[in-house]
């Protein structure tokens, strides 16, 4: 049964502080003003070998103007939660918009920069959203089930690790988020929105006491925009996971450590979406492609020349930006810019086809409209370009993951994310992963250690040479996605089925740490 927006948030005096906010804005000559207020409540919970070892729960109440005067931006926040604060933070918005109007025209038009850069602010149009509601999609709330319970949940799962053969500690950890969201502007829309999400994790340590080796191995449960029942039943099977991690860490420790080389790879969901992630999902954020992006983590190879033209992988490559995914991440109803969710293409049959947008950098390339990437993760933050559920198509015709094994004569079947690097231009790039399955003549014969990919992001697509069917797709990601100055951190999604690559590059991590 779909959920309604807590009464208590409702409560709030949403509308009153809104209409003072855009009447103060419009007064001051604003062409453009919006108002959002936020009540994002976070709570954490961390276990260590099933022993409490932290626990937050944090509320971020507050709301926030941003105006376009001048052809320029403005931007404040406020939390007293007053028709004259609010007023008054718009009045401050519009005088940050006027003094960097000052600084623009100091700095003269000729001053460098992305082209563009110290243009006139101008946002795509967007249809008007009146009085519109969303609620993503979960059973049970996870702020309504006892704390007692939730700990102690974690606290069962860990002493069933502890209690297996080699398994000598445990760390468990569950975080749970429930976002509130008012936005209201001065072309009418009016949009209040409510999500939930959650992410458990435990990771099995095991110390060999003769060597003083060790390793460790983590479930791969993706983090989902689910409730609490995805504890309990529903979207993962804890149990056949937790009794699988013991044996799979045991043979893991005993593994012989890779030759690097030349292999066939058959990539899982588990470890492929954050390669998705880092080569396609920030590539295609076209901030970052302008060079708008470049003080977190660097720009973007794909650049906006090259829109409709670079071959980014083999011709099996179907990869869609999306707000609306079931459960995803970075799902929404409505941006942070009253633009409504939509899902797009961002390669198609290999080639680039899009980009991520909101509302200023569709105006300035000449997109018609925003496909609602506009995001900030708290109430004191400015909007900013967002990654959507990102994620590579399934073949609707394809292979099992075991079919895809099967077509290897020397491979390796890569499980679960774990360290990564990419350069600054989201091109040269190396991953590990949980755990390496060796593939001869079909079939899996054991583990190996040390194990790391490396390509450059076409070469890597581009030996992509059979996709999995929708029986294969998971949909991955994370809850800490990083960009902007100052920082800003977002959960997204990227879904994928089970794909293979061609002759990808194998480093033994071991002698290249040695180099």
């Amino acid at each position: 049964m779909p959920h309604e927006v807590d009464q208590s948030f409702l409560a709030l005096p949403l509308r009153p502080l809104a209409d003072a906010a855009l009447a103060r804005a419009r007064s001051l000559g604003a062409a453009h003003a919006d108002f959002r207020l936020e009540r994002v409540r976070s709570a954490s919970w961390r276990l260590r070998d099933a022993r409490p070892a932290g626990t937050s729960d944090t509320t971020d109440l507050g709301y926030a103007v941003r105006v376009v005067h001048g052809g320029t931006w403005g931007f404040a926040s406020g939390v007293d939660l007053t028709p004259d604060a609010a007023a008054k933070v718009a009045s401050q918005a519009v005088a940050m918009a006027k003094l960097s109007a000052r600084v623009i025209r100091a700095a003269g038009s000729d001053a460098g920069g992305p082209a563009g850069q110290w243009g006139t602010v101008e946002l795509a149009d967007e249809p008007v959203h009146a009085e519109k509601t969303w609620v993503s999609s979960y059973e049970v709330d996870p702020f309504a089930v006892p704390d007692e319970e939730k700990a102690g949940l974690l606290a069962e799962w860990s002493a069933r690790l502890l209690a297996a053969n080699g398994v000598d500690h445990v760390d468990a950890s569950l975080l749970t988020v429930h976002e509130n969201k008012f936005y209201a502007d001065t072309a009418g829309t009016v949009t209040t929105q409510q999500r939930v999400r959650l992410h458990p994790s435990f990771t099995a340590v095991s110390v060999d006491e003769s060597s003083g080796e060790f390793d460790s191995m983590r479930t791969l449960a993706p983090p989902v925009g689910r409730g609490w029942e995805y504890l309990t039943g529903t979207g993962w099977d804890w149990d056949e996971e937790l009794a699988q991690l013991p044996e799979l860490l045991a043979e893991k420790m005993r593994a012989p450590s890779v030759d690097p080389g030349l292999y066939d790879l058959v990539v899982d969901p588990s470890n492929l979406w954050l390669t998705i992630h880092e080569s396609i999902g920030h590539a295609t954020e076209l901030d970052r492609a302008l060079g708008y992006e470049a003080a977190y983590a660097g720009t973007s190879f794909a650049t906006f020349d090259q829109l409709g033209k670079l071959r980014y992988g083999s011709e099996l490559m179907n990869v869609t930006g999306d707000r609306t995914a079931e459960h995803g991440l970075a799902t929404v109803g409505y941006d942070d810019e009253g633009v409504e969710a939509q899902s797009w293409d961002l390669v198609k049959d290999g080639t680039l086809v899009g980009y991520q947008l909101d509302r200023r950098i569709a105006r300035l390339t000449g997109f018609e409209r925003s496909n609602g990437c506009a995001f900030a993760d708290s109430p004191s933050h400015v909007p900013v370009q967002r990654m959507a559920n990102v994620s590579l198509r399934p073949d609707p015709a394809g292979m099992s993951t075991e079919d895809l094994i099967g077509g290897v004569d020397r491979g390796i079947y890569v499980v679960g994310d774990r360290s990564w690097s990419i350069d600054m231009q989201r091109y040269n790039f190396q991953f590990t992963g949980q755990r390496f399955h060796r593939i001869e003549n079909g079939r899996l014969v054991g583990q190996l250690r040390d194990v790391a990919y490396q390509a450059t992001t076409t070469d890597f697509w581009g030996s992509m040479a059979a996709v999995g069917g929708p029986q294969t797709y998971v949909l991955g990601g994370a809850f800490n996605c990083g960009k902007a100055q100052p920082g800003q951190v977002a959960a997204v999604s990227h879904g994928c089925p089970s794909a293979l690559f061609k002759g990808v590059n194998i480093l033994n991590t071991t002698q290249e740490a040695g180099r």
